[in-house]
């Protein structure tokens, strides 16, 4: 599957949602910038822990980069839908492009790298070759 740097909501494997509260608005009457890394995870756990956690046991899923792209203000009251996307799979890691949208207009987009960490020894782990393949459903490409 291909996905644009700019994509549709309806473009992305999986599909989430969060509803924006009046306490997420600041001075300026729009979403606090800070709620966009939380709507984001929403997306995130939505993909990793929402049937069965894809880590392996004693594991944890931790973010090791993001880049988030604010693109325009949302506002409230209302939703925001959160498109999420694999971009690669690694050893021991994934890389997860995401939009967030309100009313069908995108607001961001971000690129995350999450790696799987051994809960015992505080580095990474691999993944196993049933997450890897679990994974695989939601590979994109971007163009």
């Amino acid at each position: 599957m291909m996905l644009h740097t700019k994509p549709e909501y309806d473009d992305f494997p999986l599909k989430a949602y969060d509803k924006i509260r009046y306490a997420d608005t600041d001075r300026q009457g729009h979403v606090n910038n800070a709620l966009f890394s939380t709507f984001l995870e929403t997306g995130r756990t939505e993909l990793l822990y929402a049937n069965e956690p894809l880590h392996a046991e004693d594991a944890s899923f931790v973010i090791a980069s993001q880049k988030l792209d604010l693109l325009s203000e949302i506002r409230w009251p209302g939703t925001v839908e959160i498109g999420s996307a694999i971009t690669r799979i690694g050893n021991s890691s994934l890389s997860l492009f995401q939009g967030i949208y309100q009313n069908g207009k995108l607001a961001a987009v971000a690129d995350t790298v999450i790696v799987q960490m051994d809960d015992h020894t505080r580095k990474s782990a691999p993944l196993s070759p049933e997450t890897k393949e679990r994974l695989k459903q939601y590979l994109v490409e971007i163009q």
